[in-house]
């Protein structure tokens, strides 16, 4: 499970920052790319990564602006001519399904996989074999919203010595005790998965903002993350900016991540008005409130890891 950004700038696209898109490697979970955003010339992103568009598999988008979603009819259409059939998932704000079909429909596209589009809301929640996403309305004068990814618990390290103390050798057995809560051998034994396995492993949660102001507010949904990715569009010193465009600055964001305890914050979507020499001073201001702070970088990619194994 890892985050590769592909795009951290705002608004505009730079030489070295190109507009919001951000990939979510699940690939030992279900061999699959999750996408969260589409600005302009995503596509043309992937190109420098070893993301196969046909292994993206659902696309979530924050909301309707232009630096989101520009890019999104382009990487729809270039899947068909990727070997993508397998069907994809698009969700998004009110409207989004209204701005693919003109988009298709106009240019006269024809898809090779089922496209299938869900208008999300506030309390919005998909439940998936081995992850939960919440949703949360933002601030930011459009619907926005914010995700949170949950991977749900998993069952703890079988221990092989208590099984092997009950004249139970390794096999096919194993997998069985494991996978059922009680299983009963050919004796007519019955064992409890509860005492053979250790602790329950937490799941890792990831939380990816959309744009919003006055990000303090949603403390109890990002709490605990593992990994906050929040846009810090505005430095701590135009923070009248940042309330007047309904953006947070890199101080907000940091504030956020100590008040709910994550244990690492992505500051991202960062105007281009700051050049490369202000950003050591943007993240420093940042880091003096939360340390575990990172700037995000077109293309970097960062690993969420699981809690050690007892």
């Amino acid at each position: 499970m890892k985050i590769t950004f592909l795009g951290t700038g705002a608004g505009l696209p730079a030489k070295h920052r190109n507009v919001s898109a951000i990939a979510l490697h699940l690939m030992e979970e279900y061999g699959s790319i999750w996408l969260f955003d589409c600005g302009e010339a995503t596509q043309h992103q992937i190109l420098h990564t070893s993301i196969r568009p046909r292994k993206i598999e659902k696309i979530f988008i924050t909301h309707l602006h232009g630096d989101h979603i520009y890019g999104l009819p382009g990487l729809l259409s270039s899947r068909s001519f990727q070997e993508g059939t397998t069907p994809l998932t698009v969700y998004g704000p009110v409207g989004i399904e209204q701005f693919i079909k003109t988009s298709l429909t106009i240019s006269g596209t024809q898809l090779s996989y089922p496209l299938h589009v869900v208008e999300i809301f506030d309390g919005y929640q998909l439940d998936e074999a081995h992850f939960m996403v919440d949703v949360i309305a933002l601030e930011h004068g459009i619907d926005s919203f914010g995700y949170r990814i949950s991977e749900k618990n998993q069952i703890g390290k079988l221990q092989v010595d208590k099984l092997k103390a009950l004249g139970i050798q390794p096999g096919p057995i194993y997998q069985q005790i494991k996978t059922n809560e009680v299983t009963e051998l050919p004796d007519g034994q019955h064992i409890y998965r509860k005492d053979v396995v250790g602790p329950t492993k937490k799941g890792r949660k990831v939380t990816i903002f959309g744009d919003t102001r006055h990000p303090m507010q949603f403390v109890d949904f990002v709490y605990q993350s593992d990994l906050l990715i929040h846009e810090a569009t505005f430095h701590g010193d135009n923070q009248d900016l940042a309330d007047q465009y309904f953006h947070s600055t890199n101080i907000e964001a940091a504030q956020l991540a100590k008040q709910a305890k994550v244990k690492q914050l992505a500051l991202t979507h960062i105007s281009a008005r700051y050049r490369d020499e202000d950003l050591a001073g943007f993240l420093a201001e940042a880091q003096t409130i939360f340390p575990a702070t990172i700037l995000a970088e077109d293309f970097l990619t960062t690993e969420i890891t699981k809690a050690l194994e007892n």
